[in-house]
């Protein structure tokens, strides 16, 4: 007998419309298949699958029927789709970018793409409309924009801080030296000081702009922070304006903390201003300093503050306040609540970071339509305060015998510099570069004791020195004045080594030097 055609070994027993409806069920992006006449409104919604839904927080009662632009944000969305309909059924599909509203209000960035669908005959029955999320790949496009402004910033910075640094070295270099030689009795003494103060604020401004641009390293002091507080009041309440009252809570006895100032600052006016942002007008934002301790029975989560004496630093609120959610993905970077261009979601990775990279604690107490509490525990030393630089003092007699190397492209820095080291006793050799102080070494018949130049400068070649020098004599002591803090020369002993970062107190350049050539080994 004849056998009867066997069925294909891979033929699916689904039927066709079956198999199509659980694809378009399954596709993970949201798809809408709509009529093809433009209404006042958009495409009529014909079918909507369940991640379209999901997307929009719409159910499909909701959506069929109506026209599509109902999801669109933007009416001028539709402009160009208008077009697209009326160019097929040559028109090829249209791809563009844009913000769906939610049922709930919220909007979703997404890429969305109008394809036509054809019969047999190549007519044109339906348009299929696809919806991919693009919040993510927003958020990385913020913050990649982002990144390049502060990198130009920080490259502006970089530029101006060099010349704007040796102007500040020139202005409180000299007023040092006026106020030394017309004495504390003077007449002018009131004036000079006013001078040497605007050229310490000025030091500050360029250091935290720096700061800003990412071209700052850490520096890390101890420090008062409820003072850190008190000098920034003012500033803080120009930021919140007068439609928000910032109450101020700073115990006096707080201990001393050991972080980099700037970079503190920093944390402290990114926690204030999110706290701007999340009040309405006439809200609160509370400060506060106070001492702590974490005893042993508090600390026995992994994410619970290690047991010990803490400073604390609490920034607070009468706003709209968190949900648990978004508490858990606070820190993350990109992350933000805010709306579109009002927020990359790096602030509070920064507050994170700087935190605990100060051995310190971040934790947020906050709920919905209660405000929030953001309080930074840093650990509490016992180390004194650093004194504060830039005081304007008489200049001290160090007596200096040895033989001191300036390089220094300023003239009038170089000038300065050598002016007020000779005057101590040092015999200087002063040079613009090293080219001209390695032809000045060769001729010099006794030993350099101390070479002073930026360890940065000349691509390398004030290292290449200093090693050159510390190869003919162990004993050479290397003192870099750099326009921020950098790296120490290679092939030198560290402990031969100190940094005084522009613009200094030439008090302070005479006891480093002095120091130097006072260190054993």
């Amino acid at each position: 007998m004849p056998r009867s055609p066997s069925k294909p070994r891979h033929a699916s027993a689904v039927p066709g419309a079956t198999l199509l409806s659980r694809v378009f069920k399954g596709i993970t992006e949201g798809i809408a298949i709509t009529s093809c006449d433009f209404g006042p409104r958009g495409l009529q919604i014909e079918y909507a699958n369940p991640a379209l839904l999901a997307m929009t927080g719409y159910s499909f009662d909701e959506l069929h029927s109506h026209p599509h632009g109902i999801l669109h944000k933007s009416r001028k969305d539709l402009t160009p789709m208008r077009r697209w309909i009326k160019a097929l059924p040559d028109a090829e599909p249209l791809t563009q970018e844009g913000y769906l509203k939610s049922r709930d209000g919220t909007v979703v960035y997404v890429a969305w793409t109008l394809s036509a669908l054809t019969d047999a005959s190549g007519q044109v029955i339906q348009i299929m409309i696809t919806y991919r999320d693009m919040t993510a790949n927003r958020q990385l496009r913020e913050a990649l924009v982002h990144s390049q402004r502060l990198d130009a910033v920080g490259r502006l910075a970089g530029g101006v801080a060099h010349d704007f640094n040796n102007l500040l070295s020139i202005i409180n270099g000299y007023t040092e030296i006026l106020h030394h030689r017309l004495g504390e009795n003077s007449d002018v003494k009131k004036e000079l000081l006013e001078i040497h103060q605007a050229g310490q604020r000025a030091s500050t401004l360029v250091h935290q702009l720096l700061a800003f641009g990412r071209r700052h390293s850490m520096d890390p002091r101890v420090i008062e922070p409820h003072r850190l507080v008190r000098e920034h009041v003012d500033i803080l309440a120009r930021l919140l304006g007068e439609n928000r009252s910032l109450e101020i809570d700073l115990a006096e006895d707080t201990g001393n903390v050991h972080v980099d100032p700037t970079q503190l600052q920093q944390v402290f006016l990114n926690l204030v201003l999110n706290a701007r942002d999340a009040t309405q007008e006439g809200g609160r934002i509370s400060v506060c300093t106070r001492n702590v301790t974490i005893n042993p029975q508090r600390s026995r989560r992994s994410t619970d503050p290690k047991s010990g004496d803490y400073v604390l630093l609490s920034v607070s609120d009468n706003g709209c306040g968190m949900d648990a959610k978004t508490k858990k993905t606070l820190f993350e970077p990109f992350f933000t609540t805010k709306g579109e261009g009002k927020g990359t979601g790096l602030g509070l990775a920064l507050v994170y970071g700087v935190v605990t990279q100060s051995g310190g604690h971040v934790r947020v107490d906050s709920e919905l339509g209660q405000g929030s509490t953001f309080e930074i525990y840093l650990p509490h030393t016992k180390e004194p305060i650093d004194p504060v630089r830039g005081k304007l003092a008489p200049l001290p007699v160090t007596g200096g015998r040895e033989t001191l190397l300036i390089i220094e492209p300023d003239d009038v820095v170089r000038k300065m510099v050598e002016g007020i080291l000779s005057a101590d006793g040092y015999e200087i050799i002063a040079c613009s570069g090293c080219s001209t102080a390695a032809v000045e070494v060769k001729r010099l018949k006794n030993a350099i004791h101390l070479l002073i130049a930026d360890p940065a400068a000349e691509d390398g070649n004030v290292g290449q020195l200093a090693r050159r020098l510390h190869r003919a004599q162990k004993g050479i002591r290397v003192l870099g004045i750099p326009n921020t803090t950098c790296v120490p020369i290679t092939g030198v002993p560290a402990k031969h080594q100190a940094q005084l970062p522009k613009p200094f107190a030439l008090s302070s350049l005479l006891f480093e030097v002095r120091s130097l050539l006072d260190a054993k080994g």
